[in-house]
């Protein structure tokens, strides 16, 4: 029975080695915290008079915060939704619409090109339609069809020229637009 006792006190004692330093910064810890509660309960009494007093050196009132952005700059990442809201609206009252028509005016639609089947994105076509439109609006060879918003399956595709046929097509679309 001796030696079982003198194992069992050896084991103790060699936890109780491996647990000193963690019962120590434990120990810290838990006075660090008393120490972090101390600190805000004086912040939480200085703080009306910190908005006070705040303007006249400067200081923004909000608390003190580094997260407010400062005056005429935005935060980074995108803005809440609250703030949002409201830009949206005004730019769908007036100016040039952008983007996916919203679901109740038939958002959830197919392509405006004839066969493709594809969802609409973007002025009404898919999102390779919508480039195709984009680089023939770039070289002045957008076709009179090829309008903003057509009607699902409503335009007829067109064949580019590639090679020396398309470089011959764009030096015509540059003489004839110029």
């Amino acid at each position: 029975m001796s030696v079982d006792k003198a194992f069992r006190e050896m084991v103790r004692n060699e936890i109780e080695a491996q647990l000193k330093p963690l019962r120590d910064l434990v120990s810290r810890l838990e006075a660090g915290t008393s120490d972090l509660d101390s600190l805000r309960s004086v912040a939480e009494q200085l703080a009306p008079l910190a908005s006070a007093v705040g303007p006249l050196f400067g200081v923004a009132s909000g608390g003190g915060r580094a997260s407010a952005p400062a005056a005429g700059r935005r935060s980074p990442g995108r803005p809440p939704k609250s703030a949002a809201a409201p830009a949206a609206s005004s730019s769908s009252a007036g100016g040039k619409r952008r983007g996916r028509k919203p679901a109740d005016e038939g958002g959830a639609r197919d392509c405006a090109i004839q066969g493709c089947g594809k969802p609409s994105r973007t002025k009404g076509y898919c999102a390779a339609h919508y480039q195709k439109l984009r680089m023939l609006e770039k070289t002045n060879r957008r076709p009179s069809e090829w309008k903003d918003y057509a009607a699902p399956n409503s335009v007829e595709d067109i064949k580019l020229p590639r090679g020396r046929a398309a470089a011959k097509a764009l030096a015509e679309a540059q003489k004839n637009a110029g």
